[in-house]
């Protein structure tokens, strides 16, 4: 009964529902569909609906078995439903299904306009915050472009908003409107500003430059646009025009190089000039030899200004002779100058003895040996060198001790008996049949070593390699009684006189010092000789001397030690004497080049692949006409051409060619041929002065001045080129050499204009280019005026007048020229200035301005005959002065009269005149230049027709600075021929504190005298050796009695020499401080000796005397004292429950006591006060401050050399409260 209540319950509440769905599908309504954000909240009834839905948590079986009949009820009923209820099923779907669609876009477009909305707040944002002001980010930066090409200006710019953008050239702004079409574009994209310039002409080189503006404010940027002149192939930055364009902005020599001769021993100097100052990269001037890099040293000295630099040499040896250079750093390199220093032998003590060896150097050195080698002589004084005498000295002593009884036969030898630990210097004589040459330069000092302790010795890296340990070998080696046999026996050198014999150490050596017997034995005998003499060696090499030639030998070594002798070594393979050294042979062949009018190239053969590489070269001169030979350069040369200066121009040389090695110098070359020393002939310098002579519709007449160098010969013909500017490429106008200077180029296009250029031609060879011409316009003249006259020249040039001519114009005008009106200008002066007052009708004219000097130079370039060097001025050895001068060459019949102050010269003895005419070469030697050779020297020349004069004027300065020059090279000669001093007078103190003042004389006889003086009072107790012209005046106790001029001299019937030192002033006193050094490193310790006066302090010297002063100094000790060196503040501020830390550093050795004082009472270190110690590091901290804590703190440390106290005063305030050290400061603004 139940389940049919329940069941027909059912029923009726599913027809209401029918009824209601069937009412709403039949009410047209119209819904404005609302977003799910916009739906209303819940009713009161679907809230309680949902609520009792969540109460039933649980079905019973009887509720599922009702749910499923009404389920089966329902499939019945609905099969049995109307058309009507199906239809309106539908349409309740697709209505359902609609809103749905329509709340989704709705859903949609509501987001898409809360996400505009939102971007568009944070744009404006964004926009507020990065407001800011135009900054460039890459400004414009500069341009140099050719002509017609295109350039574009561009920057980087941040801006917010973007900024207004205006382009300015030269501070006007850029209009494109106003500039012709397409000259201008300009364009701004992302911040990115360009300006783009097309077709650039001359015009457009200017400052270009950009602003831009907005609200927040303005920024510039500019830049420069060069547009430059398109020369063709030559331009461009690797072109000749751009490094020109360097150079100019760069300082570059002023001044030339030149060769130097100087002397041994005696001093020379190199200087050069700069065009301007030096800029700031160009200050690292380098000075070079033979390509090594100079530095100053006691005996050379650098120094280098702004506008110039030299190299000074003090005191010149053999090995200083070379090529030198100096160089100027410059943007693209550097740039240099070259010239060879020739140091010729000065005079030997002996007359014909060799010169002196050279490069003295040690090899292969050993505890008690050492192998020396050096260079020969070029120089052999007459007769061959035969042998070599080895001296040494130890360091800090002058006592130079032979080495060798015997001459050495060839430039090597072995050098024993020395000392080990002992520091040494050699030098080397040559001997020939006339005696002993001077000694060569000492070598570098040497100190005896053993060359195996540096490989017993181990470096052993700790630290991750920033430290090394150094451990001996010796220190590793077991303990050996009786030591093992060396090894490795063998000969390290053989020579024609000794053989170098060489072993290696035992292994292991043991800890004991080693040292070795030598034993040898004869080829093919069983026999073992001792070959030290029963002393034995302490290093590893033997030199042996006493081998007999033409026998083999074997050797074996021994080593000994304190407890025995070892087993002999294995024998070495067989040993014996080598060959004998050969001379190597000469070059085959010497071949002479023309360089300048004093120079000549020489030139020799390389020695075949193969064959023995000599040590270098020697080049010797012979004037055609003498016998005897001069050596050119005195250190061999390393290569196989040089450059011979100082020759004679006009005069005839040959020269020859010697090979240098250990033997010394081989034979001489064949003789080269004869050349005439003049300048080389070479390519004439370009065209000059290119100028528009006339002009048609399609033609242009050019006409030019002749080259200022032609080279040395005649000018064979000219060629041109021609460039229309409007185009780039240059073109030739001739093919063959044009011989007239003047050419009339064709088929040009009317209204164009045109630039021309040319070269030179000679037998040589075709020239450089010349710079282009101006621009012509090719344009018809028609003008009533005449065109220009051209080839102006002068002709019969006298001291008072001289004659003028040119060609008349080739373009005449509206009528015929009726005259002439001729201008002058100074040479380097802009003042033209008229010379006739009316026109002359002829085209030449005389002018005589009054005496004409040769300081004066006109704007008149021509000469009948041509000047290929002008006047020069030579002092020769013996003091005559050389004037001399080359032309061209003249025939037989030329004529040549030398006027001196208005008289003519005639050659005389003591004014000899020598006039070569096949070499055009005008020469005059003066003998005795005296004040009577003061004044004007002329010559004139006459050939044929053609005539020139050149004028010398040797007055006021001139004459003075030559008069000087002559006199001291002829005092020097006299000088050098008779006896003279080689070493002047000069002082030293040995370790005796003795006074020695020495010199040393030369070129002197048995019947010359040798005298000392003081203040003009002869001294007896002077010495001098006669052997070696050494001189030495010997004072054993110097005192202010000896102050005085001393004076040494030499005489005899050749003349007399004379050397003079002052001891009154600073020598003197120089003197005096060499004592006192000496006798302070010999000074005692200081001893300490108690007296009835009180403690005497006192220390024992080698020499003291009344004229030096002793000076006492007492020194308090304060490095170890007890210090506060740093750490603690004046004041030291702090809040409340803050834990304060109080640092400082002391010091002091003892370490010093610590005590730390509050308000000068001791603290007890205990609950919140504590002290640490670090080190030198000290720190009191004081926990949870109060205002208990504020007072004055201080730390006190001592020790037993001192103490010192550092002081703090600690200020402690309350949360919230301002420090009172705060409250008197200033407020700040």
């Amino acid at each position: 009964m139940e389940n049919r209540t329940l069941f027909h319950h059912r029923e009726e509440e599913q027809k209401e529902e029918r009824h209601r769905d069937l009412k709403m599908t039949s009410t047209a309504r119209k819904t404005k569909f609302r977003t799910s954000e916009e739906e209303e909240g819940f009713t009161l009834a679907d809230l309680s609906i949902a609520s009792a839905l969540a109460l039933t948590s649980e079905v019973s079986w009887e509720s599922k078995l009702r749910q499923e009949a009404a389920i089966l009820e329902m499939e019945k009923r609905g099969q049995k439903r109307v058309r009507f209820g199906n239809e309106m099923e539908k349409l309740e779907r697709d209505v359902i299904r609609h809103c749905r669609f329509l709340r989704v876009r709705a859903d949609k477009k509501a987001l898409r306009r809360k996400a505009e909305a939102k971007a568009q707040r944070e744009k404006e944002v964004m926009e507020l915050l990065s407001c800011r002001a135009p900054m460039f980010w890459i400004p414009l930066r500069a341009h140099a472009v050719w002509e017609r090409m295109s350039v574009k200006l561009e920057c980087t710019v941040l801006a917010s908003p973007l900024p207004e953008v205006t382009w300015y050239k030269n501070g006007v702004r850029i209009d494109p409107t106003l500039a012709p079409a397409g000259k201008y574009r300009m364009k701004s994209e992302f911040g990115m500003l360009t300006l783009d310039i097309s077709r650039c002409s001359l015009a457009d080189s200017a400052e270009y430059s950009v602003v831009v503006k907005n609200p927040y404010g303005e920024a510039y940027s500019f830049a420069t646009v060069l547009v430059r002149k398109y020369y063709g192939k030559e331009s461009g930055f690797d072109s000749e025009i751009y490094k020109r364009t360097l150079m100019r902005q760069e300082a570059d020599f002023a001044s030339t190089l030149k060769p130097v001769f100087t002397r041994e021993k005696e001093p020379f100097a190199l200087y050069c000039s700069f065009t301007s100052d030096l800029q700031e990269h160009q200050r690292d001037i380098r000075w070079f030899r033979d390509g090594k890099l100079l530095k100053d040293s006691y005996r050379q000295q650098i120094k280098c200004g702004d506008r110039e630099a030299s190299l000074t040499v003090s005191c010149a040896y053999k090995e200083d002779e070379g090529f030198y250079s100096i160089r100027i750093p410059t943007q693209d390199g550097y740039s240099e100058q070259r010239a060879y220093v020739f140091v010729r032998d000065a005079a030997a003590a002996t007359a014909g003895a060799p010169g002196s060896p050279l490069n003295a150097e040690c090899h292969d050195v050993n505890r008690n040996s050492l192998i020396l080698s050096w260079i020969t002589p070029s120089d052999n004084g007459g007769s061959p060198v035969f042998g070599y005498y080895i001296e040494r000295c130890e360091v800090g002593t002058d006592e130079w001790v032979p080495c060798n009884d015997k001459p050495v036969k060839i430039c090597r030898s072995p050098v024993v008996g020395l000392a080990e630990g002992k520091t040494y210097q050699f030098r080397v004589k040559a001997v020939n049949r006339a005696g002993i040459s001077n000694p060569s330069k000492a070598s570098d000092p040497v100190t005896m070593i053993d060359p195996n302790e540096s490989k017993r010795l181990m470096n052993i890296p700790y630290d991750d390699g920033m430290r090394t340990i150094t451990v001996s070998k010796d220190e590793l080696e077991p303990e050996v009684k009786i030591p093992l046999p060396p090894t490795n026996v063998h000969a390290s050198e053989v020579r024609e006189d000794y053989v170098v014999l060489s072993w290696d150490e035992p292994d292991p050596r043991g800890k004991e010092p080693l040292s070795y017997f030598i034993e040898k034995s004869i080829a093919g005998t069983d026999s073992w000789q001792m070959a030290n003499l029963d002393v034995p060696v302490n290093s590893t090499t033997l030199a042996l001397f006493d081998l007999a030639k033409e026998k083999s030998y074997c050797f074996r070594v021994r080593s000994v030690n304190k407890y025995g002798v070892s087993e002999p070594s294995a024998p070495s393979s067989l040993i014996s004497l080598g060959k004998k050294i050969a001379p190597l042979p000469p070059p085959s062949q010497v071949l002479t080049f023309r360089d300048t009018s004093t120079s000549v190239v020489v030139q020799w053969n390389k020695p075949k692949e193969g064959q023995e590489q000599p040590l270098g070269y020697y080049v010797y001169s012979r004037e055609v006409g003498t016998e005897e030979w001069e050596t050119v350069n005195n250190k061999p040369l390393q290569c196989h051409e040089f450059t011979v200066p100082g020759l004679r121009t006009g005069k005839e040389y040959v020269f020859c060619v010697k090979a240098v090695n250990e033997a010394g110098v081989g034979d001489s070359s064949p003789e080269s041929d004869a050349i005439v020393v003049r300048e080389a002939i070479s390519c004439p310098s370009p065209p000059r002065g290119f100028a528009l002579l006339n002009c048609g519709k399609d033609n242009m007449t050019i006409g030019w001045k002749p080259p200022k160098r032609k080279g040395g010969t005649t000018i064979l013909g000219y060629f041109l080129d021609q460039h229309d500017v409007s185009k780039i490429d240059w073109h030739e106008v001739n093919i063959k050499p044009i011989a007239q200077r003047v050419y009339t180029v064709t088929n040009l296009d009317q209204g164009h204009f045109y630039e021309f250029r040319g070269y030179a031609m000679n037998v040589v060879g075709v020239g450089k280019v010349s710079e282009p011409s101006n621009i012509f316009k090719c344009e018809e003249w028609a003008m009533p005026e005449p065109g220009p006259p051209y080839d102006v020249r002068c002709t019969e040039v006298r001291d008072t007048s001289l004659m003028l001519h040119w060609e008349p114009p080739l373009y005449t005008g509206a009528g015929p020229v009726t005259g002439y009106s001729v201008e002058i200008c100074e040479e380097g002066s802009d003042t033209w200035e008229q010379l006739n007052k009316q026109p002359i009708s002829d085209t030449h004219m005389k002018f005589s301005p009054g005496i004409l000097t040769a300081h004066l130079a006109f704007l008149w370039n021509f000469v009948v005959i041509e000047l290929i060097s002008g006047w020069n001025i030579e002092v020769l050895e013996k003091g005559d002065v050389r004037l001399w001068l080359e032309v061209e060459k003249l025939s037989p019949e030329a004529e040549l009269h030398l006027i001196f102050n208005g008289k003519e010269l005639s050659s005389t003895p003591t004014h000899k005149i020598n006039f070569d005419r096949a070499k055009g070469l005008v020469e005059l030697i003066i003998q005795d230049f005296c004040e009577d050779d003061k004044g004007t020297y002329t010559a004139q020349l006459k050939d044929g027709k053609a005539a020139n004069q050149f004028t010398l004027a040797l007055v006021g300065d001139d004459f003075d600075k030559l008069k000087a020059e002559a006199d001291a090279k002829k005092n020097e000669w006299k000088r050098k021929h008779g006896p003279h001093f080689i070493e002047q007078l000069k002082w030293k103190v040995n370790e005796e504190c003795e006074v020695l003042l020495t010199c040393k004389a030369g070129n002197m006889k048995k019947e010359s005298t040798f005298k000392w003086f003081m203040d003009n009072k002869a001294r007896s107790d002077g010495q001098y050796e006669p052997k070696t012209g050494n001189g030495i005046l010997r004072i054993k106790q110097i005192t202010k009695a000896d102050k005085g001029i001393y004076k040494a001299v030499v005489s005899d019937d050749r003349g007399q020499d004379t050397t003079e030192l002052d001891l009154t002033k600073e020598a003197f006193d120089d003197i005096l401080k060499e004592l006192a050094r000496i006798s302070v490193l010999s000074a005692s310790p200081l001893k300490v000796q108690p007296t009835a006066e009180g403690i005497k302090i006192y220390s024992e010297v080698k020499y003291y005397t009344d004229a030096m002063k002793a000076t006492w100094y007492h020194k308090v000790l304060t490095e170890d004292r007890a210090k506060v060196v740093r750490g603690l503040p004046d004041v030291a501020t702090i809040m409340e429950t803050k834990t304060l830390c109080l640092t400082c550093i002391i010091s002091g050795d003892p370490y010093p006591e610590i005590t730390w004082y509050k308000n000068e009472k001791a603290i007890a270190f205990q609950e919140r006060y504590k002290m640490e110690v670090k080190g030198t590091v000290v720190t009191i901290t004081i926990e949870s401050v109060s205002s208990e804590d504020t007072g004055k703190f201080s730390i006190h440390v001592k020790n037993k050399w001192g103490s010192e106290t550092g002081r703090v005063t600690v200020s402690v305030y309350k949360r919230g409260e301002e420090p009172a050290e705060l409250k008197d400061e200033p407020p700040l603004i």
